[in-house]
């Protein structure tokens, strides 16, 4: 237990001092010295409740995701029937009353469009999607099913989560927190940023782009002026600021693009104008499809379509065959560039609201950091008054011990980049006041191994070796409560967790084997017959 070889020895302060090396840089950053700027400079993030910031609930809209379903099956249906040999005819479609149903011309055909429909109606797993039933020979009706429902709102709001994260981490922000909270809403923590009303108008953007051709007919424009829509078409509002802002266009409500498709988005300028706008870029299968559209459609009208309103609708002058297109429509600088973030990130697959919002300003946060290391510094130096006094030399050992410990905990939360929290300041803390428990269990052992009889080096040895396992064991259960935490918890309560997990590993090390190596040190040199602890 007292032996140490000179590679034991290295390997030890390596570990310890690469470990407090790390802390400094977060250290240096609460003074006026600077870390240089071309070394590698680990640190600690400091969270909401401490650099202050924005904090942001959002709630998804269910009613969109079930819509959403119902025209996606539509459109695939209509699909399907147009490449059925022979081609399925129908005279009637309805999506009233949250079920998609459709009316063959040819009761013969129920068959033939019932194999067409079963294709669209797997979903993934073994949940059941929709319900088809057969009613007056000739009607199919579709009908989606409340697990169906729910595995498609929970796989919108995985996707909004993702989405959310990308539209923020393009923002340059550092270590923001986004979680699910329940099955609808979306929790968004982002320190350091003071302007919750950029973020709000960013993370409430939906950017569902679509490009749909306008409804030409002879009579839409006369339906339009009495807000009918005509039958196969919709209306759509133009954008406020936009060259339609104040009207209302008919356009076809399937058979067009949307900007799911995109690999890129970048603000640019328009090359006829000089005015902002935004560069559009598609994948292969979404540029064979606007290239679809464009060339059978040249010499008509299209509608640019942002979140259900127009903000350009161009004539096709000739086809767009390379994958690429632009967006204008009487944008800002700042708002072309919000909108590239927002299309490059993806768009959201179901719109999302602001429920609940706060800000936390610098200097709260401020004001917890000073009262947290108010507290740390009186717990520690209570705690280290209390072991030179009780311990002696044993005592100073474990002072530093403490030190190293709490040295060593920042130093690894600055290489795995976590974010430090007011309830991390209190595992810190917690950890000052844990972290000598094993240094009075080992220093107790060994008088009591004296009171025995024992001589000094056995006395030392078997405390240290006798205490262990006592430590281990608490240490241990400890760590599956932390882990607990981590795993269950959120937002502060994480924070609290990964202190904590940190300082059990870091404290056993101090406190034990650090120390051990130390006295151990102190015995072969000095050799002495008697313990005064």
């Amino acid at each position: 237990m007292l032996d140490f070889p000179r590679w034991k020895k290295v390997s030890l302060w390596l570990i310890a001092g690469l470990a407090m090396l790390a802390s400094l840089p977060s250290l240096l950053s609460f003074t006026t010295v600077h870390w240089p700027d071309n070394l590698y400079k680990p640190m600690v993030n400091l969270g909401l409740d401490l650099a202050g910031g924005s904090h942001i609930l959002l709630e998804a809209n269910q009613t969109q995701v079930a819509a959403q379903r119902l025209e996606n099956m539509e459109e695939g249906v209509r699909q399907a029937f147009a490449n059925a040999e022979p081609e399925i005819g129908y005279t009637e479609v309805s999506t009233a009353n949250n079920r998609f149903s459709i009316t063959l011309e040819n009761p013969a055909q129920v068959d033939a469009a019932r194999e067409a429909v079963l294709p669209l109606m797997n979903g993934a797993g073994l949940t059941s999607e929709w319900q088809l039933q057969v009613l007056d020979t000739n009607r199919l009706v579709l009908t989606p099913t409340q697990s169906g429902l729910e595995n498609a709102v929970a796989t919108a709001m995985d996707s909004a989560t993702d989405v959310v994260r990308r539209r923020i981490d393009a923002l340059g922000t550092r270590e923001p927190t986004i979680i699910r909270q329940g099955e609808t809403r979306i929790v968004v923590q982002v320190p350091g940023l003071q302007d919750p009303q950029a973020l709000k108008d960013l993370l409430g953007q939906t950017a569902k782009l679509e490009f749909k051709l306008v409804d030409d007919s002879p009579d839409a424009a006369a339906l339009v002026q009495q807000g009918i829509a005509p039958g196969g078409s919709q209306l759509v509002p133009g954008a406020v600021g936009g060259d339609y802002a104040g009207t209302v266009l008919a356009v076809r409500r399937l058979g067009g693009v949307r900007g799911d498709s995109l690999t890129s988005a970048a603000a640019t300028r328009d090359s006829q104008n000089n005015e902002p706008a935004v560069s559009i870029t598609f994948n292969s299968q979404g540029a064979e499809r606007f290239a679809r559209l464009t060339r059978e459609n040249v010499g008509k009208q299209f509608a640019i379509i942002l979140d259900d309103e127009v903000i350009s609708a161009p004539v096709i002058r000739e086809p767009i065959l390379g994958g690429t297109s632009q967006i204008s429509g009487g944008f800002t600088v700042q708002q072309s560039t919000q909108l590239a973030i927002a299309l490059g990130s993806g768009a959201l697959p179901v719109e999302l609201t602001v429920v609940e919002e706060r800000t936390v300003g610098p200097d709260l946060g401020a004001e917890s950091i000073r009262t947290g290391m108010i507290a740390m510094a009186v717990g520690t130096l209570l705690v280290i008054a209390l072991m030179i006094v009780t311990y002696g030399r044993f005592g100073i050992y474990a002072t530093l011990a403490l030190i190293i410990n709490v040295l060593m905990i920042l130093g690894i939360m600055a290489m795995i980049r976590s974010t430090l929290t007011l309830p991390g300041i209190a595992g810190f803390v917690l950890t000052i006041g844990a972290a000598v428990d094993a240094n009075v269990l080992i220093y107790e052992r060994i008088r009591e191994e004296r009171k025995r009889g024992r001589r000094v080096v056995a006395a030392v040895e078997t405390g240290y070796r006798e205490a262990s396992r006592a430590i281990y064991d608490a240490n241990m259960t400890n760590f599956i409560a932390g882990v607990l935490l981590f795993l269950f918890g959120s937002g502060p309560i994480k924070g609290f967790a990964v202190v904590l997990i940190i300082g059990l590993f870091t404290s056993v090390f101090t406190g034990v084997t650090l120390t051990r190596l130390w006295v151990a040190e102190w015995l072969r040199k000095k050799r002495p017959t008697d313990l005064r602890i």
